[in-house]
């Protein structure tokens, strides 16, 4: 990379914005830099200094994404997905989906393998993600052949007709075959009144071999309907959710068990070797012992590609401070943030909890003013039952938890961000457990009304200036007057030397900075409660 020398005329090329005022990727004036040292509220960049680099920004393909879809006419939902995976849309390169069903599958409870005791999984099949909907059961449908695969399928087409993109694609399974696990279920509810004990078992001690051969088949199937896929978790958070929906459990040492003796060599022998294999996959506040148990052991890290984290345990602290020390630790292990979401829109809170603050009146759907201000709440209501600290989740606005949390993930060494869902109906499902959530697209399934939430824009001004392949660069910021949570930024450089420095205000007033590239600077203004993103060819 080309080192800035003080006689070096540089300016912006592209100043984007999104804005609570309506700007969406509005591209404003762009600044000159001047020789000179910044005093005030700084962003030094310093490009010298290469850090991780990136694997992709995206969101998620799920059963309830495309049973919204098939409610579009054709030409319609073909737009759509232009505008989630096209170069002129937010053009999203990591993904994620599901095997077999989860929280947000229409009706839930299947697998590939349903037959019971079918060791050889002869029965083994991905139908469920190749069948549609029934309109007569499910009025409203305009294609009735539109599935997850077919969602799949239409992305991947678009991606192969733009050059050199890739669709990476994470695959996780909630729970193996009911019969695999020991609870031979896909859960056992919990309640608030024994404190969430539910479960979703564990495997049976003789069928880690037979998942681990279910997970291949898996990978096997999609290879031959021509989706490759790029990554996958063991199990979608092995630490459980209380029983709430389809889940199996794990510890760190039997997941590391089944890694080590198991998955890992099958997808090793079956021509799978190629897939990066994510361990955890789960919140952040227990990744630490995750990495420590799986990474350590040297036969299990051979196999991996890295750590799958989700962000549910805290709205306020992102981790950085582990993430940091895992890296430390494990320079060669990658970290990628698989799954985050505004989860429970709509949900009552349960008998004996608080639900004070909820954004009732107006609603969330076709209302950016939801999205941009402290309207949310983890889990839909006030954390307020024994053993959850309410400190850790405040009410926020969303659009601030998505833009601060890639911003300060980028910075401590995550290379990847995964959305869930794309797009959900405007109640923010369906969902076969009540588990309503918010999603970047919203759709009215009744009459057809699109929502495009300034979430969705976030993410697009993210994807579209920062790509696979490039490299987080070194920020330090000073802030003067203001506090840590009112400014954050970060900085990526591409192979083409242009270097993409995004920056968030969550206050309600414009803030002046400089902007420090070495022996350069500049005077810029970021506008109230916005996403900036300044380009500089360096």
């Amino acid at each position: 990379m080309r080192t800035l020398k003080c006689n070096d005329l540089i300016s912006t090329f592209e100043i984007l914005l999104t804005s609570e005022a309506g700007d969406k990727l509005s591209i404003q004036k762009n600044v000159s830099f001047h020789a000179g040292k910044a005093t005030g509220t700084v962003i030094h960049i310093r490009p010298e200094i290469l850090k991780q680099s990136i694997d992709g920004i995206g969101s998620s393909f799920t059963e309830a994404s495309a049973f919204v879809l098939a409610h579009l006419e054709p030409e319609k939902r073909h737009e759509l997905i232009h505008a989630i995976f096209g170069t002129n849309g937010a053009n999203f390169t990591l993904t994620r989906t599901h095997i077999g069903a989860c929280d947000f599958s229409v009706e839930g409870r299947y697998s590939c393998a349903d037959v019971a005791g079918d060791s050889s999984l002869q029965h083994f099949s991905i139908a469920a993600d190749k069948n549609g909907f029934d309109p007569v059961r499910y009025p409203g449908i305009k294609d009735p052949n539109y599935g997850l695969l077919a969602m799949i399928k239409e992305a991947q087409a678009i991606k192969a007709a733009q050059p050199d993109e890739e669709l990476r694609i994470i695959s996780s399974a909630w729970t193996a075959p009911a019969w695999m696990k020991d609870i031979e279920d896909w859960y056992i509810p919990g309640s608030i009144e024994n404190n969430w004990h539910g479960t979703g078992g564990v495997l049976k001690p003789e069928h880690y071999t037979t998942y681990a051969d279910y997970l291949v088949k898996y990978l096997q199937a999609y290879r031959d309907e021509g989706v490759n896929i790029w990554g996958l978790t063991p199990v979608n958070e092995p630490c459980g959710n209380n029983g709430q929906w389809e889940s199996m459990h794990f510890t760190p040492e039997s997941q590391r068990y089944f890694v080590k003796e198991h998955l890992g060599p099958k997808l090793q022998t079956s021509g799978c070797g190629d897939v990066k294999l994510l361990v955890f996959d789960q919140n952040r506040d227990e990744m630490e012992e995750w990495a420590d148990t799986l990474f350590s052991d040297h036969e299990t890290a051979q196999y991996t590609y890295g750590l799958a984290v989700h962000w549910y345990s805290s709205t306020v602290d992102v981790y950085e401070n582990i993430f940091n020390k895992i890296h430390d630790k494990f320079p060669e292990q990658r970290i990628i943030h698989t799954e985050g979401c505004i989860d429970d829109l709509g949900k009552d809170a349960p008998v004996g909890i608080s639900d004070p603050l909820r954004f009732k009146e107006s609603g969330w759907f076709d209302n950016d003013a939801f999205w941009w201000n402290e309207h949310a709440t983890d889990w839909a209501y006030t954390a307020s039952w024994p053993g959850v600290d309410p400190g850790d989740h405040p009410i926020y606005a969303p659009v601030h938890r998505y833009a601060r949390d890639i911003i300060v993930c980028l910075n401590n060494w995550v290379s990847g961000w995964i959305d869930w869902n794309m797009v959900l109906d405007s109640r923010g499902g369906p969902n076969h457990v009540g588990n309503f959530c918010g999603a970047p697209i919203m759709i009215e399934t009744e009459t057809g009304k699109i929502h495009y939430t300034p979430v969705f824009h976030i993410l697009t001004q993210f994807s579209r200036t920062i790509r696979p392949g490039d490299r987080v660069v070194d920020v330090e910021t000073v802030y003067d007057h203001l506090n840590s949570t009112d400014f954050y930024a970060c900085a990526t450089i591409n192979p083409d030397n242009i270097l993409s420095v995004q920056v968030l205000n969550t206050t309600k007033n414009p803030i002046l900075y400089s902007l420090q590239i070495g022996s350069h600077v500049a005077e810029i203004e970021i506008v109230a409660n916005s996403l900036q993103t300044i380009r500089v060819q360096l």
